[in-house]
């Protein structure tokens, strides 16, 4: 049969809120133009992101109820413990609430002032947290990643040539770790390849750099491997896993993506004298190394949600939900990241929006009118999130200006999907009506989280 279904069958079911479009224009303006301020009930289809906004099988629920709450050495952490031992072969893992925190422990411990931290691309709290504590965070996206119409099979790859050269420039002592964020969320959620992995983890063998990964959809970065990349066909999705993270020197994860769960992350390494570092900086901050400030039953969980996240069948319902919407978008002739990434689909802002330039933040315009046409909310990932301010104080452009809508895992249905196509066809035919936006006020770090957007007349 050619129709992919989804596999698994609805258990229980939860009311959409259906505000009016009066609502939703007097709740933007509430929310001060940002759709991060408004309230979910404020929401019909919620698409900010797909971090911890999955819906959790019947053997996970049933997991939760064996949860061992003891503080110390449960049951659920060793349950926690061998799968993800099991999957990414690292010595030491240590569980914290979500991936932010497994970052900031990181960074903490490991990084200093002046220090370089190369990625194919930082998201957005991997960069705070090292730019937080004076390090420098250096994108390297291989060019293929920056051209959003080019249909390439890993546009996700960190390029090579500047890797070298960043190695070479700063030397190799200021650089205490590269980093490779899998599948690369920044660049519309393009994998990455296990040949760039292997030629990322010689050069950083070279230069005895360690290597650590961003794994958080490292089971969506594995089904692309095993689609498009050369002799990889016939592996299971768990095999590529494991060679993926063989890679590897350690990893940060939040489980609330690829490990299906609500909240939830991991911090892991070979290293005894970084685990140690690690152990001591989460016992302040998170909890006993045994249960890093998540209870037990979500160790349970996410146990379980990350080998369902491996099962064949899920990822390739998941990729063609996604390969709906984008080929849908192409009949509509509605711009965005080629080929689609595997949690969300990127629209092209820039290319939706040519009128708004770079700093009157066409993203915003577009999210906006997302939501006050549909009550749909998506998140800008431009120059409000990525944009950087120079030592004169101008505020320089992200490279990309797009709009992510992100899949939350096992929510949705076809006809909402529909819905949601339907909202972008009335917002492009009438993109020549939407303005840009101009920041009235912004925090320090992190500023698309808090800060306030205006109308520029």
């Amino acid at each position: 049969m050619n129709t992919i279904i989804e596999p698994f069958r609805i258990k229980m079911t939860e009311p959409l809120p259906t505000p009016s479009k009066k609502q939703r224009i007097a709740a933007l303006k509430k929310a001060h133009s940002n759709v991060f301020l408004l309230d979910a009930e404020d929401c019909s289809i919620d698409l900010l992101t797909d971090s911890g906004t999955g819906a959790m099988s019947t053997k996970q629920w049933a997991a939760m109820m064996l949860g061992d709450e003891s503080y110390a050495g449960s049951s659920s952490w060793k349950k926690f413990y061998a799968t993800v031992h099991d999957i990414t072969g690292f010595k030491h893992i240590l569980p914290t609430h979500q991936g932010r925190a497994a970052e900031s422990i990181l960074a903490t411990t490991r990084l200093k002032k002046g220090d370089i931290i190369p990625n194919n691309s930082h998201f957005d709290t991997t960069r705070a947290n090292i730019e937080f504590v004076g390090a420098q965070a250096h994108d390297l996206l291989c060019d293929e990643g920056l051209q959003n119409n080019l249909d390439a099979p890993f546009k996700g790859n960190m390029d090579l040539n500047k890797l070298e050269s960043c190695i070479h420039n700063y030397g190799a002592k200021r650089i205490p770790f590269v980093m490779l964020t899998i599948t690369n969320n920044t660049g519309g959620g393009q994998p990455v390849s296990l040949q760039n992995m292997r030629e990322v983890k010689h050069l950083c063998s070279k230069h005895a750099i360690p290597l650590f990964i961003d794994a958080c959809r490292y089971a969506e970065n594995a089904f692309f491997i095993k689609q498009r990349e050369k002799g990889y066909a016939d592996k299971s999705l768990k095999a590529i896993a494991k060679e993926m993270f063989s890679l590897a020197d350690g990893a940060t994860m939040s489980l609330k993506k690829d490990g299906l769960v609500n909240i939830g992350g991991f911090l892991a390494c070979n290293n005894d004298q970084w685990a140690q570092d690690f152990k001591n900086l989460l016992i302040l901050k998170e909890g006993f190394p045994t249960y890093g400030g998540l209870a037990g039953r979500d160790l349970e969980a996410a146990a379980v949600g990350l080998m369902e996240a491996l099962e064949l069948e899920y990822q390739e319902y998941r990729h063609a939900t996604v390969t709906y919407v984008a080929k849908a978008l192409d009949t509509l002739s509605i711009p965005y990241v080629r080929p689609a990434g595997g949690h969300a689909i990127f629209i092209d802002a820039k290319a939706f929006l040519p009128h708004i330039p770079p700093l009157a933040y066409p993203g915003i315009g577009l999210v906006n009118t997302l939501y006050t046409e549909g009550g749909i909310r998506g998140v800008e990932l431009g120059s409000v999130m990525f944009g950087k301010i120079d030592k004169k104080g101008n505020e320089i452009p992200a490279p990309l200006e797009l709009v992510r809508l992100a899949f939350p895992r096992r929510v949705y249905t076809q006809s909402h999907f529909d819905y949601i196509l339907e909202t972008l066809d009335t917002v492009w035919k009438k993109r020549d009506k939407i303005g840009g936006y101009k920041i009235t006020y912004q925090p320090t770090f992190l500023r698309h989280f808090t800060c306030h957007f205006k109308k520029i007349p």
